[in-house]
C-alpha cells in the first residue's frame, strides 16, 4: 500500500509532468500551428498483476495491467477510457521491470481506439513507491505514428518484504499516457 507521504510524492510528481505537458494544447505543441493529429493526454487508475510473482531475483514475468483513464483527446474535449496492457518482462524484480515488452489497446467513450507498442522503460522505487515510464509508438488507431510515454507511480497492497519470500504478486497506482503530436 503506498503510505501518505509516497502518495504525496507520486501524486504532486504526476501534477506536475501533467502541468508541463499542458504546457502546449493538444495539436499545438509544434509553435501553434494547428497538427492534423492531435496529442492525446490521459490520466487514471492502473492495476498490474505479475505471473510469477516478484522477488529479488530477476527472472521472465508475464505482465497484465488494466486501466481507467480519462483522456483529453483535443483542447477542451475529454473522453473516458480503458487501457489493456499485456506483455512480458525477460528481468522483472521487485527493483526493475528490465527489458519489457508491452502492447497497450486504449478503447476510448467515442468508440476509437489506440494500439501502443512500448518498446523500453525504465524504473525507479522511492521507498514504497515504484515508478515505471514505458516509452513507444502507436502503431494502429487514434495517433497512429506518434511516440507515446506512460509514467506510473504505484504500490502494493503487500508488504514489501513479500519480495524475500513469496513475491508480489502485483501493484496498483496512478497512471499518466502521453500521446504527443
Amino acid at each position: 500500500m503506498i503510505g501518505g507521504r509516497g502518495a504525496a510524492v507520486a501524486l504532486s510528481s504526476m501534477a506536475l509532468v501533467g502541468a508541463c505537458w499542458a504546457g502546449a494544447p493538444a495539436g499545438q505543441a509544434d509553435g501553434g500551428r494547428q497538427r492534423d493529429t492531435p496529442g492525446v493526454l490521459c490520466v487514471g487508475a492502473s492495476d498490474s498483476t505479475y505471473d510469477p510473482p516478484l522477488t529479488l531475483v530477476p527472472r521472465r514475468a508475464h505482465i497484465t495491467v488494466d486501466a481507467r483513464y480519462v483522456c483529453t483527446v483535443a483542447p477542451g474535449r475529454t473522453l473516458p477510457a480503458t487501457g489493456s496492457l499485456d506483455g512480458q518482462s525477460p528481468d522483472a524484480s521487485c527493483l526493475t521491470l528490465g527489458g519489457a515488452r508491452l502492447t497497450e489497446t486504449v478503447r476510448y467513450a467515442d468508440g476509437k481506439r489506440s494500439l501502443i507498442v512500448y518498446d523500453s522503460g525504465t524504473t525507479l522505487r522511492v521507498t514504497d513507491v515504484q515508478i515505471v515510464r514505458l516509452t513507444g509508438h502507436v502503431t494502429e488507431g487514434r495517433g497512429k505514428g506518434q511516440p507515446a510515454q506512460r509514467t506510473v507511480f504505484a504500490g502494493s497492497s503487500q508488504l514489501p518484504t513479500e519480495c524475500l519470500s513469496s513475491g508480489l504478486r502485483g501493484s496498483s497506482g496512478r497512471a499518466q499516457l502521453e500521446v504527443h503530436p
